[in-house]
């Protein structure tokens, strides 16, 4: 809210929101988005909003389900981006680093990584040494590689260190205010002092959010859509359609938000925030270091 002497003030209007939703006569309302969205969904189900959840993030980071739809395509996005890197990386003998998205879920990296034929992966759940990333391309330039292709997530650290940011928003208190970024050019500057290669910082950004989607996640989508519309037929308000063992279900939004259970929008690093994040027992793990990627440690 604005006041009269231009100082911002926020407030709760949720009530309002309800009356509104009763006034227009809405049966339910579906929400599509992340843990931000769904925590939301979860705080207006409990004030008796019908309310049925879509998981919908690039990030892959909404808890209960196996994956969102918009992740497939953000992998996609940043794989043909390594393809390029490659090019220019072998021909110049030079350091790709390549930033991308994730907030402070590894999975856009990690599989990024994998499909893009990188040689570094750097992720939010494995803070990095960054002489164990040196040594890795000092061993490929002791082959004959005389380049290597980095991939970071935006939310890696180092050990014992801090996430890169690139400064806070002001968009009220319990959600997640800060802006990640910056990581890329740090490790390409570290990395180039280190060898001595030219190092070069690519950083996505918002080129993983838009565009076309891709088949995978269309399809995806039209599942959890059709899954959502089947709940609300059934009554079944306060949940968000999943995917369990790769068949369509259904989650209470409770078990979604964990242990988030304050009426309010708190999301991101917290405590309280209920993340899917990469596991050190996940297949993508196992392949990752199996195929000679480094992750850092």
């Amino acid at each position: 809210m604005v006041n009269e002497d231009g100082s911002i003030e926020y407030k709760d209007l949720s009530d309002e929101a309800i009356q509104n939703i009763k006034d227009f006569g809405f049966d339910c309302i579906f929400t599509l988005g992340g843990d931000g969205t769904q925590k939301s969904a979860r705080d207006f189900s409990t004030k008796g909003v019908n309310v049925i959840g879509v998981p919908k993030t690039i990030d892959n980071d909404v808890a209960c389900t196996e994956i969102t739809f918009g992740y497939n395509t953000a992998v996609s996005v940043a794989m043909e981006a390594l393809d390029r890197l490659h090019t220019t990386g072998a021909t110049h003998h030079r350091i790709m680093v390549l930033e991308v998205m994730g907030r402070y879920a590894g999975w856009i990296a990690l599989e990024a990584a994998i499909a893009g034929g990188a040689d570094v992966a750097l992720i939010p759940e494995i803070p990095y040494d960054i002489n164990k990333v040196v040594s890795k391309i000092e061993n490929r330039r002791k082959r004959g590689k005389n380049f290597s292709v980095v991939v970071v997530a935006e939310g890696a650290k180092p050990i014992g260190g801090e996430l890169t940011i690139m400064g806070t928003r002001d968009n009220g208190v319990g959600v997640d205010n800060t802006k990640l970024g910056g990581i890329g050019q740090t490790i390409a500057k570290q990395l180039q002092e280190m060898t001595g290669l030219e190092a070069r910082n690519t950083t996505l950004g918002y080129m993983q959010r838009g565009g076309t989607p891709t088949a995978f996640d269309r399809v995806l989508s039209t599942k959890y859509g059709t899954k959502a519309m089947e709940l609300a037929l059934e009554g079944k308000f306060g949940t968000l359609a999943v995917i369990k063992n790769g068949k369509l279900d259904s989650v209470p939004l409770e078990e979604v938000v964990g242990n988030n259970t304050k009426i309010g929008a708190v999301s991101g690093n917290t405590e309280e925030s209920n993340l899917r994040k990469v596991t050190m027992d996940d297949d993508l793990v196992k392949t990752a270091r199996n195929i000679g990627i480094n992750l850092g440690d």
